[in-house]
């Protein structure tokens, strides 16, 4: 049974979490414990592909971009526009917007609901992309990069939370990682769409990236229509005031669970009494956060940073470092990338079940320092001038097979180690420094770097992307918390617990 201090395990505890005020009033539940011991059913897939096929959006975004940036600039592509200011700045403004985004949505989420929010942030979303492709101008284009990267970085707030929420403690961590994998599925699509719409046979150049961006908003309509079927959290449900139906969405999961299976669930394991509550104040986050878990805060901004500076070490100044060291032709560039698209796809599907079997440290610790040590050796043989285009993307294939792992680790560590109340704004805020300190000086940084045409100033990119991947890894060996196939309330108490609980020793 949950206990009040079981937040932390010997060696780890850094404080415990006051309750706070009674909000609406007290409530005993076991929706935690029966969503914990849910076997794997078609009711989990709907989510999975509700939830997931949006990283989908996501990939297909950023790569496109980084794929169309040499055509935005080329004569006659009706804007006028440099490559490095699709790769530099109209890229840390999307990440800007990002950042901006799950910060707001991210409050709202924790406030309004899960479901609420991923419905919305979907349609700013397909809003801001659809006037993306109309820019006449350069202000135009930067504008709706920004509004576009303010929707999907909601996206990262709301969805997080509900995946953690829905997911049984056992197949927790691979489900997350799996699915904030799927981002390179996008990235694989972005890549081979790139192809065809930059083939001047085909389409001119004024349309062929267009029709790109319109492409993007007619997948987002289909998604949209899916997501309607995914349900709100329970979890949210019943510390908000709607325990019941919050039960009744429980009870119909296990009924329908129990018709496929012909067979009764087993009891759950036990039950919490909560005080219900409308909102959580920032004050109140912010003490949780920072003051009560001091250790998990500076695992979760090493973990962002340092995935963040090595993803734009590689991917935002990708299709320039083929055209200007290697000669690829612009239109080209789409089919070196599909291939490290898809090594970063591979990589949570094939070691996502190792964070929940062989356990969250040793993982997280392994998927951020094998990669990092990986790419400093790729910086040095290309420093050497030992690459050529396609070794070189095998190079990265390699390092971004693990990264990638290590990079959705981030964000199933921020979302499984807070408290319950505090889920969504905590994924939003790590998301939003971490990414702001990498991905929105990454571009800047890395596009001058790799625009000179000097080779040992892009192997610096790569050494400085490397080098933090490494750091965030040992902090992880230190810090990270064993929170493989433990419930999220065992693995930080809710605020809104009491002392109280049922089935367990406090009465």
């Amino acid at each position: 049974m949950i206990s009040p201090d079981a937040s932390e395990e010997p060696g780890d505890r850094e404080g415990t979490a006051a309750p706070g005020d009674s909000g609406i009033g007290g409530v005993t539940t076991a929706v935690p414990a029966r969503l914990d011991r849910l076997p794997w059913s078609r009711w989990h897939w709907m989510i999975v592909i509700g939830l997931g096929t949006v990283w989908i959006l996501d990939g297909l975004e950023v790569t496109t971009v980084g794929n169309i940036a040499s055509r935005l600039s080329e004569e006659g592509s009706g804007l006028a526009i440099t490559s490095t200011q699709v790769t530099g700045l109209a890229a840390a403004l999307y990440v800007a917007g990002a950042c901006s985004g799950a910060l707001f949505f991210g409050w709202l989420t924790d406030r309004y609901g899960r479901k609420k929010l991923f419905m919305v942030t979907l349609a700013v979303y397909l809003a801001a992309t659809a006037m993306t492709a109309l820019s006449f101008s350069a202000w135009w284009f930067f504008l709706f990069r920004f509004l576009t990267g303010f929707g999907i970085g909601g996206e990262y707030a709301a969805i997080n939370s509900a995946i953690d929420e829905l997911i049984p403690s056992k197949y927790r961590g691979r489900v997350d990682l799996i699915i904030n994998g799927s981002y390179w599925l996008g990235a694989v699509g972005g890549a081979l769409l790139s192809i065809v719409m930059l083939n001047t046979d085909y389409f001119p150049k004024d349309l062929g990236w267009r029709l790109t961006f319109a492409l993007g908003v007619v997948l987002g309509l289909v998604i949209l229509l899916v997501r309607r079927h995914v349900p709100e959290s329970p979890r949210w449900q019943f510390i908000h005031g709607h325990g019941e139906d919050a039960d009744r969405l429980v009870g119909s999961v296990e009924r329908e669970i129990e018709e496929q299976r012909h067979e009764k669930l087993p009891p759950p394991a036990g039950e919490i009494t909560i005080h219900e509550r409308k909102s959580i104040g920032f004050g109140l986050i912010a003490k949780t956060v920072f003051r009560s878990y001091p250790k998990r805060a500076v695992l979760g901004l090493s973990l962002f940073i340092g995935q963040a500076f090595l993803y734009n070490a590689i991917t935002f100044g990708f299709g320039a470092i083929l055209t200007t060291f290697y000669d690829v032709e612009s239109g080209q560039t789409g089919y070196y990338f599909a291939v490290i698209a898809a090594g970063n796809f591979v990589g949570p599907l094939v070691l996502g079940k190792l964070f929940d079997t062989i356990g969250r440290r040793v993982m997280i610790a392994a998927t951020y320092i094998v990669p990092g040590i990986l790419l400093f050796i790729t910086a040095w043989l290309f420093d050497r001038g030992s690459l050529n285009a396609t070794t070189l993307t095998a190079c990265w294939c390699v390092v971004l097979f693990f990264a990638s792992a290590g990079a959705s680790s981030a964000y199933l560590t921020v979302s499984e180690v807070f408290p319950m109340e505090t889920r969504a704004m905590a994924i939003a805020f790590f998301y939003a420094v971490g990414t702001a300190v990498g991905g929105i000086s990454g571009p800047l940084i890395f596009a001058d770097l790799t625009e000179s045409g000097v080779p040992r100033d892009t192997a610096l990119a790569f050494c400085i992307g490397a080098g933090l991947m490494c750091a965030a890894g040992i902090v992880a060996a230190f810090l990270a918390v064993n929170a493989e196939q433990r419930s999220l309330e065992d693995i930080a108490r809710p605020l809104s617990q009491t002392e109280e609980t049922v089935g367990g020793t406090k009465q």
